[in-house]
């Protein structure tokens, strides 16, 4: 072991790691932001669509998860209450997933896609759940509201 501190341990990398931290948000929030409020404005479809998986209550599921889904891809696109809107659009994923990519149960022609979409999804909860334990980052909302 030597007596050399790498520049991320003397801070110098922080620009760097915040910049990063910045485009993760962007890639990972945009889709969501997209995703959720192509629902909220097409809501009865949403539901039906839920109805027709089988999901219960879906009626009052599908605002809740949609709402979620556009307002907490948002606040993590922006940095704002950004662990706590990466784990709820998270658990919202996990959901999401169980719900719409079970490829176990899937016809033998769908399998193969849905096991795709099950294991990006996978990915995209890794994500989030790295947003969890970093935050934001300085180039973000909670970031300016730290520095006041």
């Amino acid at each position: 072991m030597t007596n050399q501190t790498t520049a991320y341990e003397t801070g110098s990398a922080t620009s760097g790691q915040d910049a990063l931290l910045l485009a993760a948000r962007v890639l990972l929030g945009a889709i969501f932001v997209q995703s959720g409020f192509g629902k909220l404005m097409a809501l009865g479809g949403f539901i039906a669509g839920m109805e027709s998986q089988g999901v219960p209550m879906a009626t009052i599921v599908a605002p809740i998860g949609a709402l979620v889904e556009a307002f907490g891809g948002l606040a993590i696109v922006l940095g704002a209450w950004t662990r706590l809107a990466a784990l709820a659009v998270a658990v919202f994923t996990v959901a999401a997933t169980l719900i719409a990519h079970r490829y176990w149960d899937a016809a033998p022609d769908a399998m193969k896609m849905q096991q795709i979409q099950f294991m990006k999804n996978l990915a995209i909860i890794g994500g989030f759940l790295s947003l969890v334990a970093s935050g934001a980052g300085r180039f973000s909302v909670d970031g300016w509201r730290a520095r006041r």
